[in-house]
């Protein structure tokens, strides 16, 4: 298997404002104390243990926004001395003004393969607006991700799925970048129209032929991860976006907080048990290693 999206953090460089920072922020699992504690290649292995993990892909963890640089240089150092992660998708913020030395330095980096800034989003799906500063339709964001295709760097994009009409949009004007849509689009609303809602969005989005999408980060406030709770979204999100654009994810350890990694990984096990052994070898090793080049 390939896990195409965890992270690491080391609490003591204090370099994680919201790991280390009193108040917590809101978080979209609720109280998240339980993570807010190292978490090295060591402590992956043991959770990771019972599963035949050979490659990883690193996600940016919301290092110190004033810092991206070394966040990357800190994670090249933490896979030469522990063999861990084999990819990374680095920090850059993309309407900063320093965007275009940030984004040629992150690709020099021999791990980088994509970049993450979360745009600017709604919480709340009635509260979805088209044109917000730092969102995907701001100019000036834009002109960022412009910069990408230059650099042969893919975007890690995380937003909820109310703004994926969007997202849609940015696919068709940049068909060059690979978008890479983290977190199955969050629909973490279960109800009959929040998930009617997810899924016209998600088809809308898998129109455009150059995003792909990352099957993690599915977990629901105040519920335990089962097969029964992620079975049919996880069936969705494959019909919709086809064998050959999904890939599996531990998001580690942030989704330890509603799961285990062998709970994680079994479910997604379970769904894909009817699917041919050549598919479920795509969705959980070889498309994660082609669109990461691992």
């Amino acid at each position: 298997m390939v896990d195409a999206h965890h992270h690491f953090w080391d609490l003591a460089l204090k370099a994680h404002p919201w790991l280390v920072d009193a108040p917590m922020i809101p978080f979209r699992y609720g109280d998240y104390a339980a993570i807010r504690r190292t978490y090295l290649p060591d402590d992956y292995r043991r959770d990771a243990r019972a599963l035949n993990v050979v490659k990883t892909v690193y996600v940016e963890a919301e290092w110190d926004p004033g810092d991206p640089i070394g966040e990357t240089r800190w994670v090249h150092e933490t896979a030469a001395r522990h063999g861990l992660p084999s990819a990374m998708v680095a920090q850059a913020w993309l309407d900063r003004a320093d965007v275009s030395e940030v984004l040629a330095k992150q690709a020099a980096f021999p791990l980088v393969r994509s970049v993450r800034h979360k745009p600017t989003a709604a919480a709340r799906r009635q509260d979805a607006r088209r044109g917000a500063p730092g969102s995907m339709d701001c100019r000036c964001w834009r002109r960022g991700f412009a910069l990408l295709e230059r650099h042969k760097l893919h975007f890690d994009l995380q937003t909820p799925w109310w703004h994926f009409d969007a997202a849609a949009e940015l696919a068709r004007d940049f068909p060059a970048t690979t978008i890479i849509v983290n977190h199955t689009g969050l629909p973490a609303d279960r109800s009959v129209e929040g998930l009617a809602g997810w899924r016209r969005a998600v088809e809308l989005l898998a129109e455009a032929p150059n995003v792909m999408l990352k099957i993690s980060g599915l977990g629901v406030p105040g519920q335990r991860w089962t097969y029964e709770l992620q079975g049919p979204v996880v069936r969705d999100a494959i019909r919709i976006f086809g064998v050959e654009r999904c890939m599996f994810a531990s998001n580690f350890p942030v989704d330890s907080l509603v799961g285990t990694f062998d709970e994680i990984y079994a479910s997604f096990l379970e769904i894909t048990s009817d699917l041919p052994d050549d598919a479920r070898r795509k969705l959980f090793h070889d498309n994660a290693a082609r669109i990461y080049r691992l």
